[in-house]
């Protein structure tokens, strides 16, 4: 079959970042066949549309089936020709969905999506599957390193909609990296579900750091960082990198979900309280500058006042830079569905979180007024009504703060370059400076 002269498809990318790459991957090898893509648009307007979708917790679910359904009615009133949904909602639920949803052509799991691109009629590229049509601003890009996860953590449904942990060649990412460091990223975003476990199943120790430090050694990339660590098993030789190579961000995004030492036996997570303390300790001996993002989930199985009072004092303790929130979510097949009673009240999960938040946006403001006065290196994104806006090496796109730089007080500055800034304002989440 031939591709259609013209034909424009729609990919709508919905969850996490890993998704967004797999995306990116589905697109080049649309664009190669002369198809025209439109990512995420605000008025979809193609012929065929492809959403790729999150199953991860109740409330991505929910987002992914009402995003089916809002593309079903479309279809219904003739303005899609073709549907097809992929990603880890259909690799989860396939037989549900095709059930329930007979307005979707097909489904496609999260590893069997470049069938689709025979499906529409194109031709699989082998020779560009390691190449990508970036989403992001031509400045930075995502670069995952695996899919899957080893762990065993009582209520993730990861594992079960990925499998296992499996590492990409360390040559394989470093000849991506090079790749998009010639199309002008400057920027790479290293994401996994579990950064800490990379290597061990191809080289039988873990490699994170010798990665890093490889990727640091590429001309033309200016800042790396670092997202979705774990604790239990955490390559402190990353931190020694960290330390002595300007390039990698003093950042780390590392999920610890609770503290008191009741829950994490609950949630499997293989790491105590006093072993988390000490690697805290120990990250920001090594690495006194570093910005610490991690998550936490309130309510789950189990969680007792006493371990969630634990939780509120660990949060004041150590003041992580960066933190979010999540009120549990009872998934089908997971440890905690199999083994646990939901028994946490909805609203006492809730509250539990706002009080969590409650907390840290104390926190956040008071390390925000400590950098007024400093000068920070800056990246802009892009400009928005009376400002550009950018980030420091403290903030990851998307999930953190930014730096808003009025255009009255600020010469022309341009997308994807770096600026020295000195912070004048801030507020909870974002700073306000002026470039030097």
């Amino acid at each position: 079959m031939t591709v259609p002269k013209g034909k424009k498809v729609d990919v709508v990318t919905l969850g996490c970042s890993k998704n967004l790459v797999d995306s990116e991957f589905l697109i080049r090898q649309f664009k190669a066949n002369g198809i025209e893509v439109a990512h995420d648009a605000e008025t979809p307007d193609g012929e065929v549309a492809i959403i790729n979708t999150c199953g991860f917790i109740a409330d991505a679910k929910e987002e992914s089936i009402d995003t089916i359904l809002e593309f079903a009615e479309a279809k219904k009133r003739g303005d899609i020709k073709q549907l097809y949904v992929m990603g880890c909602l259909s690799e989860r639920y396939p037989g549900q969905l095709k059930k329930e949803l007979p307005e979707v052509d097909k489904f496609y799991g999260k590893f069997d999506w470049k069938d689709i691109v025979s499906e529409i009629g194109a031709t699989y590229r082998r020779d560009l599957m390691n190449e990508r049509s970036l989403t992001t601003p031509d400045h930075y890009a995502y670069l995952k390193i695996s899919e899957g996860c080893n762990r065993t953590c009582s209520y993730c449904a990861i594992p079960i909609i990925t499998g296992k942990h499996v590492s990409r060649p360390m040559d394989d990412l470093l000849e991506e990296a090079r790749r998009l460091r010639d199309s002008g990223v400057k920027e790479l975003q290293v994401i996994a579900q579990d950064l800490s476990f990379y290597g061990y199943d191809l080289y039988k120790s873990y490699k994170l750091p010798n990665l890093v430090d490889e990727l640091a050694k590429i001309d033309g990339i200016e800042w790396i960082r670092l997202h979705y660590a774990y604790p239990a098993g955490f390559p402190l030789d990353v931190l020694k990198v960290m330390h002595d190579n300007p390039k990698v961000c003093n950042y780390l995004d590392i999920a610890l979900q609770h503290i008191s030492d009741n829950m994490l036996e609950l949630m499997r997570r293989g790491v105590r309280k006093n072993q988390t303390y000490r690697l805290i300790e120990e990250m920001r001996k090594q690495v006194p500058d570093i910005h610490l993002r991690t998550t936490f989930i309130t309510g789950h199985p189990g969680e007792t006042e006493k371990d969630f009072a634990e939780m509120e004092q660990f949060v004041k303790d150590i003041r992580f830079e960066r933190l979010g929130v999540f009120p549990y979510s009872h998934e089908d097949d997971t440890y905690a569905h199999k083994k646990y009673k939901d028994d946490v009240p909805d609203e006492v999960k809730q509250e539990r979180a706002d009080r969590i938040m409650e907390i840290q946006n104390g926190i956040a403001k008071e390390i925000n007024q400590a950098k007024i006065g400093k000068t920070l290196k800056v990246i802009i994104d892009r400009e928005e009504g009376d400002y550009f806006i950018g980030r420091t090496e403290y903030d990851s796109p998307e999930v953190d703060q930014e730096v808003l730089l009025h255009k009255e007080e600020n010469r022309e500055l341009q997308k994807g370059e770096f600026y020295n800034v000195e912070i004048t304002d801030s507020e909870d989440y974002d700073l306000f400076g002026i470039a030097k």
